[in-house]
C-alpha cells in the first residue's frame, strides 16, 4: 500500500472548529435577537422510573438559556439520556448519543450539576459531544478524501464544504449526525486503509447512532463481490472465494447487529409481559420492527444530468472497462491499492500540477488569439485518478440508495441531514469548484448556497421554526 500524506489535516481541524464556533455565535444570536415560535423547551416532568430524582435547575441564567436551548429532537436525545426510554415514540432516537451524554454528565461535567441544575449539565454535555465529534470527522473526512481523491488540495476543498455544509446546524446541536460522520466516516478510511476489523467496529457503532448506519454493510457488500470474483475467475481458488463470501457475510452481520439488537431490547420493554388487548399493533407482527412503526405512526410524511462516471462502469458494477471492453480486476480492495498489472505504472500528477499545466497551455492559446474555450482538455484522463477512478464507484451507489430512499419512501424534514454526511457530494462539489474546465461561477453559487442555509437554519431551527 502507498504511503500517504496529509499536508491540509491541521488546515481542516482549524476550519471544523471555526465552523462549530460560528454556529454556536449564530444560536446564540438568533435566540437573542428573536422570540422562538415555542417556549415550553425548559418544562421537565419527573422521569417514570424515578419521580424522586432531582429534575430541576437551580436559578441560574446560564442553566435556564441552556436548557431553552434545547429544541426538537434535541429534546428527546437530553430526555433518553437522563431517564432511559420510557415511551414508544422515544425508540426512534438510537441510543449512541444519550449514552455519551449521560456518561460525560455524570462524570467530567458532574460538578456543575450544582451549580446550574442537572439537565442543564445534559444539554452542555450533549453540545460538547456533537462538536467534538465533529472535529474529528471533519479529519477523517480529509484523510478518506485523499485516499480517494488522490489529491490533497481536492481534498481539501471537499472537507472545508463538509465543514460549512447546509445541515451544519445539526452537526452543532444536540443530534446524531456529527457521531454517525465521526464512525461511518472513520470506517470507511480504515477499510480504505485495510483495517478491516476496525472498520467492522466503527461502522458497527454508526449505525447506533443513526439507523442507516447499517447500509454501510454495503461497502463490504461490494468488496466481497469483487474479492470473490477475483478468486473464482482470475485466480480458480474456489475455497478461498468462499473463504471470502463467508467473511463477508459475518462482516455485514456485525455491522447490522446493534440496530437490531436494539429492535430487540424495544420489543422486550413494549411487548413481553402485556396481554394480546394491551399490545401495541407492531408487537403481533410477524417482524416486529418497532423503529418502522415509529417512523409511519408518529412522524409527519411527505414523499418527496449527466454522471461524472462512465455509464459501462456503473452498470458493470465495476468489472468492465468502458473503452476496450475488457475486464476490471476487483477494484476494491482492503488496502485501497489497485491490483498489480503487467504494464509499466503511470505516475499520477495532483490537480495543482495538472491545473498549473492547463492554465498554461490557456494562457498559450490567448496570446496566439485562438478562443480559450477551443484549448483541448482532456478530462477523463486528467481526473480519472480521483474522481473518476472505480474506487468512487461503491460511494457512488451508496448515495444514490440513499438518493432514492430520501426521494421515495422518507420523511422531507430529514432527507437534508439524512445525505449530508456522503463523501461523493462533497467531492463532486469541489470538482465543480476545482476543474479548469468548469465555469467558476460554479463555486459562488456553492459556496453561495451554503452560506445561506447556514444562516438561514441556524436562525430558524434555533428558535423553533419550520426548518427542512
Amino acid at each position: 500500500m502507498e504511503t500517504l500524506n496529509f499536508p491540509h489535516e491541521t488546515q481542516v481541524f482549524k476550519s471544523a472548529a471555526v465552523s462549530r464556533l460560528l454556529l454556536l455565535a449564530l444560536i446564540v444570536l438568533w435566540r437573542a435577537l428573536l422570540s422562538p415560535y415555542d417556549t415550553s423547551a425548559p418544562l421537565n416532568p419527573n422521569c417514570l422510573v424515578d419521580p424522586h430524582q432531582q429534575q430541576h435547575s437551580p436559578n441560574s441564567s446560564i442553566g435556564s438559556r441552556i436548557e431553552s436551548s434545547i429544541v426538537w429532537d434535541s429534546v428527546y436525545f437530553v430526555r433518553i439520556a437522563q431517564c432511559g426510554y420510557e415511551y414508544e415514540q422515544s425508540y426512534a432516537f438510537l441510543p449512541l448519543l444519550p449514552a455519551f451524554t449521560h456518561l460525560l454528565s455524570r462524570s467530567v461535567l458532574a460538578p456543575l450539576i450544582g451549580v446550574i441544575g442537572y439537565r442543564a449539565v445534559l444539554g452542555l454535555a450533549g453540545y460538547i459531544v456533537s462538536n467534538v465529534a465533529f472535529l474529528f470527522a471533519a479529519v477523517y473526512f480529509y484523510r478518506l478524501s485523499v485516499m480517494i481523491l488522490k489529491d490533497p488540495d481536492a481534498a481539501l476543498c471537499a472537507s472545508l464544504l463538509f465543514c460549512f455544509n447546509p445541515a451544519s446546524i445539526f452537526y452543532t446541536s444536540i443530534y446524531s449526525e456529527s457521531l454517525y460522520a465521526l464512525f461511518s466516516v472513520g470506517g470507511l478510511y480504515y477499510l480504505m486503509s485495510g483495517a478491516l476489523n476496525i472498520s467492522v467496529l466503527w461502522l458497527a457503532i454508526s449505525g447506533c447512532a443513526r439507523s442507516n448506519g447499517v447500509l454501510n454493510a454495503g461497502y463490504f457488500c461490494f468488496q466481497t463481490m469483487h474479492q470473490a470474483y477475483d478468486a473464482l475467475f482470475l485466480k480458480k481458488r474456489h475455497f478461498l472465494a468462499m473463504w471470502i463470501l463467508v467473511c463477508g457475510a459475518l462482516r455485514c452481520i456485525c455491522i447490522f447487529a446493534p440496530f437490531i439488537s436494539f429492535q430487540v431490547y424495544g420489543y422486550f420493554n413494549m411487548c413481553l409481559g402485556r396481554s394480546p388487548d394491551e399490545m401495541r399493533p407492531w408487537c403481533k407482527a410477524k417482524v416486529p420492527l418497532l423503529y418502522n412503526f415509529i417512523q409511519s405512526h408518529y412522524c409527519f410524511f411527505q414523499c418527496q444530468g449527466s454522471g461524472f462516471l462512465e455509464p459501462e462502469l456503473v452498470y458493470s458494477l465495476g468489472f468492465r472497462a468502458s473503452n476496450e471492453g475488457k475486464e476490471y480486476a476487483p477494484v476494491f480492495f482492503s488496502s485501497g491499492a489497485a491490483p498489480k498489472s503487467n504494464s509499466a505504472p503511470v505516475a499520477e500528477k495532483p490537480l495543482s500540477k495538472i491545473h498549473g499545466t492547463q492554465n498554461l497551455r490557456l494562457r498559450k492559446q490567448m496570446q496566439k488569439g485562438g478562443n480559450p474555450a477551443l484549448v483541448p482538455v482532456d478530462c477523463g484522463s486528467t481526473m480519472k485518478s480521483g474522481y473518476l477512478s472505480p474506487a468512487v464507484l461503491p460511494f457512488i451507489f451508496h448515495l444514490g440508495f440513499m438518493a432514492a430512499t430520501a426521494f421515495f419512501v422518507m420523511h422531507v424534514q430529514v432527507s437534508t441531514r439524512f445525505l449530508s454526511a456522503s463523501p461523493p457530494l462533497y467531492w463532486f462539489a469541489s470538482y465543480l469548484i476545482m476543474s479548469p474546465v468548469m465555469d467558476k461561477r460554479w463555486g459562488y453559487l456553492i459556496w453561495t448556497y451554503c452560506a445561506a442555509y447556514i444562516l438561514i437554519g441556524s436562525l430558524l431551527f434555533s428558535n423553533f421554526y419550520p426548518f427542512t
